[in-house]
């Protein structure tokens, strides 16, 4: 009989005070639009955490707010101040997902860990490395994040109050003969360390935005509108704008781009488009980085949206330009293939057509005044990628 799995919490550590801000918790720090709290939160709401349990030493008031805008989803969030606390809020027959206090890491490092059966802590070989907290032994330190058993948050809380929670935790899960598991090279890169500065936080901010565009596979994503993002994120972070405000910048210009090219301003009008893909492309890395994946992909939906909208009103300005139907006949077929290939379930490849590609191939057809050949160029595209898509999924079967 196979054993039931068991629940996944998430404990999360937040004592420590910011070395350049003093009087603000690390875990309060503007971090990925958010505070570094509530992105840690999102991070054990992705790999299904059950509860999550956060051990302060002191509550401030844009701490209490980060815990307050957390606990809107349905994560269960509690304060404990020791581990006798925790032992008692935490859920019965549970495995504990331990963040170090200032970690900031990626989801494949939360997955790879989620997916331990047995208790384990992330380790690094370096003791220089920014992940480095605590020496294990003469070669490895804790890398930030450990997987233990409840068992060992109750003998903790049998321990004199004069100890560490966090150093506890760690030395009870590594002396019960914890699994070591090495931080991959790549998770450092992608900017998984643990930071107790706010401009070390945006420095990691950036490295964690390159992970995130690294997960987009399609080339116009990956390398046009995603790099964008990169550098537009940041300093919306950094100005406070609001996360809607790219998602309805995106909208407006869209409406402009559709009413240019309608006047006869093609080309100026498919550039126009272009700005519009990159504001809905800007809010849909937004959302993926604070852990609404459902919100990023229904708002990458608007970029399917507007090429459509856009090769409708092209193929009508063909035709009443040079009088066939040729051009509606070609914007028809570019809307269905395209459609067909978001339809196809396969893992998509690198060269395959998308909603942005699609508008990237156009764009310089319409400033050149070819409007019609871009609107072929665009079908035999789609159709290229759906008979790829198609061949795929016959494979798979």
């Amino acid at each position: 009989m196979v054993a039931p799995e068991r629940a996944l919490c998430g404990l999360i550590f937040a004592v420590e005070e910011a070395q350049d801000r003093p009087g603000t918790l690390v875990a309060s720090l503007p971090f990925g639009g958010m505070t570094l709290l509530e992105y840690q939160i999102r991070l054990l709401a992705g790999i299904g955490a059950s509860q999550v349990l956060v051990a302060v030493g002191k509550v401030t008031p844009q701490f209490l707010a980060a815990i307050e805008r957390a606990g809107r989803g349905q994560l269960k969030v509690d304060i404990v101040r020791s581990a006798e606390e925790a032992a008692e809020k935490v859920l019965r027959e549970a495995d504990v997902l331990v963040l170090a206090d200032g970690l900031v890491t990626i989801d494949p490092v939360m997955e790879r860990m989620a997916a331990e059966p047995h208790p384990a802590l992330l380790v690094t070989d370096d003791a220089e490395s920014p992940a480095a907290i605590e020496r294990l032994d003469m070669r490895h330190c804790w890398a930030g994040i450990a997987r233990i058993e409840t068992r060992h948050l109750a003998h903790i809380a049998s321990m004199p109050e004069d100890y560490d929670f966090q150093s506890a935790l760690l030395r009870v899960a590594a002396q019960s003969g914890a699994l070591q598991v090495p931080l991959a090279p790549g998770w450092a890169r992608a900017g998984h360390a643990v930071e107790r500065s706010g401009d070390g936080l945006a420095a990691r901010n950036q490295a964690v935005l390159v992970a995130l565009s690294d997960r987009r596979t399609l080339w116009a994503d990956r390398w046009v509108f995603t790099r964008a993002a990169r550098f537009v994120l940041p300093q919306m972070m950094a100005r406070d704008i609001p996360d809607w405000a790219p998602l309805v910048a995106g909208g407006i210009v869209s409406i402009a781009a559709l009413l240019t090219v309608l006047a006869g301003w093609e080309g100026v009008g498919t550039l126009t488009a272009l700005l519009a893909t990159l504001g809905i492309s800007t809010a849909a890395s937004h959302a993926a980085l604070r852990g609404e994946e459902l919100r990023a992909r229904k708002i990458e939906l608007g970029v399917l949206l507007l090429f459509a909208l856009l090769l409708a009103a092209l193929g009508w300005r063909e035709f009443r330009a040079i009088g066939t139907g040729v051009p509606v006949l070609l914007a028809a077929a570019g809307i269905v293939l395209q459609l067909l290939v978001e339809r196809v379930p396969v893992p998509r490849r690198r060269w395959w057509a998308n909603a942005a590609a699609q508008l990237l191939i156009l764009a310089p057809f319409a400033l050149l005044g070819h409007a019609a050949l871009g609107l072929g160029a665009m079908a035999l595209y789609a159709l290229a990628t759906l008979i790829a898509a198609i061949e795929g999924l016959r494979d798979k079967s």
